[in-house]
Formats: structure tokens, C-alpha cells, sequence
């Protein structure tokens, strides 16, 4: 996914006109398509929608500062309030703080333990299936604004969509979506149209909320209660933040810290659960709006993202409340359209990708549509695409008999990665009845990774022991040679 913009640091963008104006008008499209988004997922997670409004902004303006991936949307998503809402729904709304913020700080000794490089070991498939599963839920969850709401709906919907559109053939520099936001606004104000708007999805005035308040008693019982949901709510959240972080990498074509990534959220969502109340993460929808659809590539977008929604909850709330859901329903379907990855589907790319890869994506796919938790799915592909990749390294192996010409001694050489898959079954490849009183497993070609090889050679140097035969291991590199040398011997009954 290349990069259709230059890539710019903040104080290169202030000097910019053109990518300032870029980088302002996304944070403002961003804010408008988040905040619907934001209150939905305060009703799953079972709380009052400032609440969770407060707690985004609270999180978008940290995460500008601290976060290690620039352009990245970070507020209370459905991800966290999928997990968060059980807790919720049996205990109460009093075991969120404690819950976030023990959340929080596992992120925190995760990031600063280093634990965001294990990201490195997500193969490209799941990647891939988590895009596109990301594209289907994005898709549906816009369905209910549009289907059966009525004719005037559908015409602002293709108005919405024509906007959206046609515009960049004309002019970027100001985002269609912005454009298509406020213009179907205006023509509902004028037009005194009665649509389902945001204010019908809960309410957004009435003031900032203090501190939140802690109403349960920090002891070992209320550990106990919260550590699981605790963990979820941590792993999840790192999860979502640090795939939705690479993706930006790939289109904006540059790195990111995903270490400063991890334990920025951390903090970022003990602060939130201080002010606000709920925990959140990457909001990878919005998150492709800003740097994808918008052109935003600093952390200028986020701060505005992050101000505007304070302005919107603070002064706006009235004017805000009046976008109608179909406009911001129609600009995500965009969104979601442009996130699926089409090349990765195609019956060309398919018939040449490996039956495993296309499986792995499938799977991830499936159980993430199936869940609506982008985490289950992730995980779920992994394991697959282990089990997958060990099975087939696990016949890579090659075991060739050579005999001596005189006939009393045999060499077998050994190539391909030992390890458990594929070392279990080593012992088969050697004719212990028919060879002489002296044989040389030659490893030169292979490695020696893990204690189940060396509990395999131990175990067919037994063999030919008991046979009044002599072995030895040569061509061992350097590492396999120690760990052989550490291990053989102890690994016995």
C-alpha cells in the first residue's frame, strides 16, 4: 500500500500550507466519523456515552504527544467495550477505574519489557485478514443507518457517496468526506428534514465530568475480580493499537516506535480512566480515514482531532448533535471499502498464493466476522499459521545413507532445521540392524533448535549402543554444538 503523499514531521507541515491544511481538515473529518462510533460502543460497553466521549479525548491528545506512531486515532473503541462490557453488565460501572487502570499499567510493563516486538511474528496473511475482516464490520455496522430508513435517507446517501467521490477529481485539497459531512448537514438544516441524526445515538452536552471517582475498596478481592478482565482489556488493546500501527507503516512507508507505542497507551488509559472512565485503543477505521483517505501524516491531526472533539462535547454539542447518521454512515462505507485489501482476493493472486497462506486469511477472516473482535481473529490466524508453518518445515528434512566402501562404517547425512516437528520422527530414518560398528550422523546441513532433537540423537545413539555400535556427531555449527553438549545426557527417564 504505497504512500500517495510525502511524508512530513509537524514543524515541516506548519511550514506547508498545503499539508497544514491537510493535516487540520483530517483531524476534523476524523472527529466527525468518530464520535457516532464512540457513542455506539459506549451503549456495548455499558455506559454513559460523556463517559466515554471524555475518555476518547483524554486519549487522542495523550497519545499525540506519547504514542510512537503519528496519524494513529486512539479513543474508546468496540474492541475494549466488547471486553469490558461483562464486568459492567454483572458488577457495575464502580470496577471500570480500577480495571482500567491495572489495564494500563500491564501496557505500560509490556511496552518497557519490549513484549511489542512479538508483532514481528504476524505472518502477512493475518495481516491481510485482519484488513479486510476490518473492511466487512466497518461495512456492516454502517447497514443500519441506510437499509429501510426510508427515501430521503437514500438521497442523502448518494449525495453523501457523489460527494465523496467526485470531489478529489476536482480538488484535494479539502477532504471529500469534510466537504460531504457539512454540505448534507446544511441541506437537512435547510431542508428541515427529519433523519436520524447523532443526537439520537445518546446524548453529547452538558459539561465535563470531574475526576472519577473510586467506589470500591483496593483489596485482594477486588484484584481478583478485575485481574481477568484486566488482562483482556491490556492484550486486547495492545493488539488492535500495534497491528493498526503497522498498517500505517505500510501506507505511509515509514516506521514506527512500537514499543513507545505500548506503554504510551498505557498511560494514556490510566489517564482516561482518571478523567473520562473507559479504556480504548487504535481506532483503525478512523485511523485509515485520517492517513489513508485524508492525506494526515503528523501528529498535528491528532490534536485536532483530539481539540475538536472538545470543542464538539463542550460548546458544539447542539450543532454536532444535527449530522445526520446517514453522512457519516455513507463516508465510512468508503472507508470501509478502500481498507479491504482487493488485490489480496483476487482469483489471480489466490490461484498463486500457497493453500495454507489463503487459509490463514480465511480463518482470520471468519472468526473475526463471526466474534466482532478483531483480537480472537488475529489470534485465532496465528496459532493456525504456526501449526501450519510446523507441519510443513516438519517434512523438510532429509536423512541420506551413505555406506564406506569397505563396509565398516556408514555415514548419514542430515539436512533441514531439527526441532520438534521434525526431529520426533528422526529416529526412523536409520537402519540400526543392517549397519556396521561405526556410524557418523553428519550435521553439517541441519541445526539443532530445540531439547527434543537432542533427546532424539540421544535417543538413536542408545539404539546403536545397545548393539555394541559407536556413534558420533559431527558438523554441529557453533550454537547447536554447546546447546547438544548442555543437554545430551539429561534428558533421560
Amino acid at each position: 500500500m504505497p504512500s500517495s503523499h510525502p511524508t512530513f514531521g509537524v514543524l515541516a507541515a506548519l511550514r506547508s500550507p498545503r499539508q497544514l491544511s491537510r493535516e487540520v481538515f483530517a483531524g476534523l473529518v476524523t472527529t466527525l466519523a468518530l464520535v457516532p462510533e464512540v457513542i455506539s460502543f459506549s451503549v456495548v460497553a455499558g455506559v454513559d456515552p460523556m463517559t466515554s466521549l471524555v475518555a476518547s479525548i483524554v486519549l487522542c491528545l495523550t497519545m499525540t504527544f506519547l504514542g510512537g506512531r503519528p496519524g494513529v486515532i486512539t479513543a474508546a473503541a468496540g474492541s475494549v467495550a466488547l471486553v469490558i462490557a461483562p464486568l459492567v453488565h454483572e458488577h457495575g460501572v464502580k470496577y471500570v477505574l480500577p480495571t482500567v487502570v491495572l489495564a494500563g499499567l500491564l501496557q505500560i510493563v509490556f511496552g518497557v519489557l519490549g513484549l511489542a516486538r512479538l508483532m514481528r511474528y504476524v505472518p502477512r496473511s493475518v495481516m491481510l485478514g485482519f484488513v479486510n475482516a476490518l473492511g466487512i464490520l466497518i461495512f456492516v455496522a454502517q447497514l443500519p443507518h441506510v437499509i429501510g430508513a426510508g427515501l430521503p435517507v437514500w438521497g442523502l446517501f448518494a449525495l453523501t457517496l457523489a460527494i465523496v467521490l467526485l470531489l478529489p477529481r476536482l480538488t484535494t485539497a479539502i477532504p471529500s468526506p469534510l466537504v460531504a459531512i457539512v454540505v448534507v448537514t446544511a441541506v437537512v438544516i435547510i431542508g428541515r428534514m427529519t433523519v436520524p441524526d447523532v443526537a439520537d445515538e445518546g446524548p453529547v452536552g452538558g459539561g465535563l465530568p470531574g475526576f472519577t471517582p473510586l467506589d470500591v475498596p483496593l483489596d485482594l478481592s477486588t484484584l481478583q475480580l478485575i485481574l481477568p478482565t484486566a488482562i483482556s482489556v491490556a492484550l486486547v488493546g495492545l493488539m488492535e493499537s500495534l497491528l493498526t500501527a503497522k498498517l500505517v507503516d505500510e501506507i505511509t512507508e515509514t516506521p514506527s516506535h512500537k514499543g513507545r507505542e505500548s506503554w504510551a497507551l498505557g498511560v494514556a488509559n490510566i489517564a482516561a480512566g482518571f478523567y473520562g472512565g473507559v479504556a480504548g485503543c487504535a481506532m483503525i477505521g478512523q485511523t485509515v480515514l485520517n492517513v489513508k483517505t485524508s492525506g494526515a501524516r503528523t501528529r498535528i491531526s491528532t490534536f485536532v482531532a483530539g481539540g475538536f472533539m472538545l470543542a464538539l462535547v463542550t460548546g458544539l454539542s447542539s450543532l454536532m448533535g444535527q449530522i445526520p447518521m446517514v453522512a457519516l454512515a455513507a463516508v465510512m462505507m468508503v472507508v470501509a471499502v478502500t481498507t479491504v485489501d482487493w488485490h489480496s482476493v483476487r482469483p489471480s493472486t489466490l490461484r498463486r498464493m500457497p493453500l495454507s497462506e489463503t487459509i490463514v486469511m480465511v480463518v482470520t477472516i471468519g472468526t473475526v466476522v463471526l466474534t466482532s473482535n478483531l483480537a480472537y481473529g488475529v489470534i485465532a490466524g496465528v496459532i493456525l499459521a504456526m501449526i501450519l508453518f510446523a507441519r510443513r518445515v516438519a517434512h523438510v528434512i532429509s536423512v541420506e545413507r551413505m555406506p564406506s566402501s569397505d563396509g565398516a562404517s556408514v555415514r548419514y547425512a542430515v539436512r533441514g532445521p531439527l526441532f520438534f516437528g521434525s526431529s520426533n520422527d528422526l529416529v526412523e530414518h536409520f537402519r540400526y540392524a543392517e549397519d556396521p560398528a561405526s556410524v557418523v550422523i553428519d550435521l553439517g546441513a541441519a541445526q539443532i533448535w530445540d531439547a527434543s532433537t537432542v533427546a532424539a540423537l540421544d535417543s538413536i545413539a542408545a539404539r546403536y549402543e545397545r548393539r555394541g555400535a559407536t556413534i558420533s556427531i559431527t558438523g554441529l555449527d557453533a550454537r547447536s554444538e554447546r546447546f547438544h553438549g548442555r543437554l545430551s545426557g539429561y534428558l533421560g527417564a
